[in-house]
């Protein structure tokens, strides 16, 4: 009876682990929509193994994109020269070799289902270009029977028609932040550290506190700190170099005073010779386009030039064609923020001041320049120092982009609020500016800081706290 026993307990374990192996080397066919190769050109390289299919609706509408400088338009011409240099004349029919031999095939595809009530031309009563590029991934789904097809697809709205024709949707997933709670803030508060340590820290004689006489781990580079005993408190800084805790001090940039201790670490991350890349993050009123503006100016004779770009994202989803008025007119609006920030700095100064005369100096020679993203791109980033407004509107591959465009003597500040986004393919998980924060914290040379606290009016405060 033993014996019986223990064979049939063990013919079920054997049959569960064989399903569990086919089930995980279960074939997959990714289904690519534009949105998803306007977000990143290489996208099409990023699916392993698995194979990628192409509708032929995409390549059309790419074929629209691939004129224009904004980023969209060079993500266009990249992928379409991509292709180029993988396709076949057989690629309507056969399934091509991608690059590298871990990668799967690719193929372009066209056509309906067969089954006319999974056909999205006719369910949905629209022959749009989204219809026709799920009718794609339906007739290749029933031709591919042995295979699990996805489409694939930034567009929230594709995704759910999708699933209410029993296809599997998915969002493109490289490039996004799992959990944006968890996101790196850049600073931490301290309490219970010894009474000589925050005395210390006021201590001219003293250069630096060794970590470990403040915490147990290593801190992260350039990461900031509010040190506490008692009623005595103590701002400082990791600085990597030395690998000690270092004071933090007060100081006005260009009229601009810090109200807070983070805006405090901010300008202390802007003026630091030694961080190259900045970034800086949270609601509006919080100061940082402007803390970000003032500490530029105030290291004008460090930097040929200075410049303050932003994306141009097109109201209401139009075109900046749409809007009246010669190029200057149309991007005015876009730009009106960011001279405004520098109008408020102005005004800390009288007419006569030096300093004023110095900033409409700056604007006539160039010097400084408020400019849209899109004008940046091809330029060389040399003796610079850059300001990225918005930079939540920006894809992680954008950033890249700006980043490595930087030559000697260049220093790079993104700001944005990773929960405001313009664009209807990103969100807080997968922009640009979460990606920066996630991925580059921990660098000798990277400083981020999230300013919490609003300090443009107890008005705009409200609208953040209660609306």
């Amino acid at each position: 009876m033993a014996k019986t026993t223990t064979a049939k307990s063990a013919t079920p374990t054997k049959t569960s682990t064989r399903a569990t192996t086919r089930k995980t080397k279960q074939k997959k066919i990714f289904v690519l929509d534009t949105s998803v190769i306007l977000f990143s050109h290489d996208s099409v390289l990023n699916f392993d193994e698995h194979d990628v299919a192409i509708p032929i609706t995409v390549l059309e509408e790419l074929d629209n994109f691939k004129k224009g400088n904004d980023t969209k338009n060079f993500e266009a011409r990249e992928f379409i020269r991509l292709i180029d240099s993988l396709s076949t004349e057989e690629m309507l029919v056969k399934w091509i070799p991608l690059n590298g031999k871990t990668k799967g095939k690719f193929k372009v595809i066209q056509g309906k289902p067969d089954d006319p009530n999974r056909d999205a031309e006719k369910v949905f009563a629209d022959k749009k270009a989204d219809h026709k590029i799920l009718n794609a991934a339906l007739k290749l789904e029933e031709e591919m029977k042995g295979y699990k097809v996805t489409l694939v697809t930034k567009d929230i709205n594709l995704r759910l028609k999708a699933k209410s024709l029993h296809m599997n949707a998915e969002d493109y997933e490289t490039g996004k932040i799992k959990h944006v709670s968890e996101l790196y803030t850049g600073k931490a508060e301290v309490t219970r550290v010894g009474s000589e340590v925050v005395d210390a820290l006021y201590d001219s004689s003293i250069h630096g506190i060794e970590y470990q006489d403040v915490m147990q781990e290593k801190p992260i580079d350039n990461q900031y700190f509010i040190l506490k005993h008692g009623k005595k408190s103590g701002l400082a800084y990791y600085y990597p170099e030395e690998q000690t805790i270092a004071r933090v001090e007060k100081r006005p940039v260009y009229g601009i005073t810090a109200r807070n201790a983070e805006q405090t670490f901010a300008i202390h991350a802007l003026m630091s010779p030694h961080i190259k890349l900045v970034s800086m993050q949270g609601v509006a009123g919080t100061g940082k386009t402007l803390l970000a503006l003032a500490s530029a100016l105030e290291q004008r004779r460090n930097f040929k030039q200075v410049f303050l770009a932003r994306p141009i994202v097109p109201l209401s989803n139009k075109d900046i064609g749409y809007l009246p008025g010669d190029i200057k007119s149309k991007l005015n609006p876009y730009m009106e923020p960011l001279w405004d920030n520098l109008k408020f700095i102005k005004n800390q100064y009288k007419e006569t001041d030096k300093e004023f005369k110095q900033i409409t100096e700056m604007v006539e020679k160039e010097k400084l320049m408020i400019s849209p993203l899109a004008y940046i791109r091809g330029r060389s980033l040399s003796n610079i120092f850059f300001i990225v407004d918005e930079a939540q509107n920006l894809t992680p591959h954008e950033v890249k982009t700006i980043i490595t465009r930087a030559g000697d003597n260049t220093k790079i500040v993104f700001t944005g609020d990773i929960y405001q986004i313009d664009t209807p393919y990103l969100d807080s998980q997968s922009n640009g500016l979460s990606y920066l924060i996630d991925r580059v914290q921990n660098n000798p040379l990277y400083a981020h800081i999230t300013l919490e606290k609003g300090e443009r009016s107890e008005l705009a405060n409200l609208a953040n706290d209660l609306l």
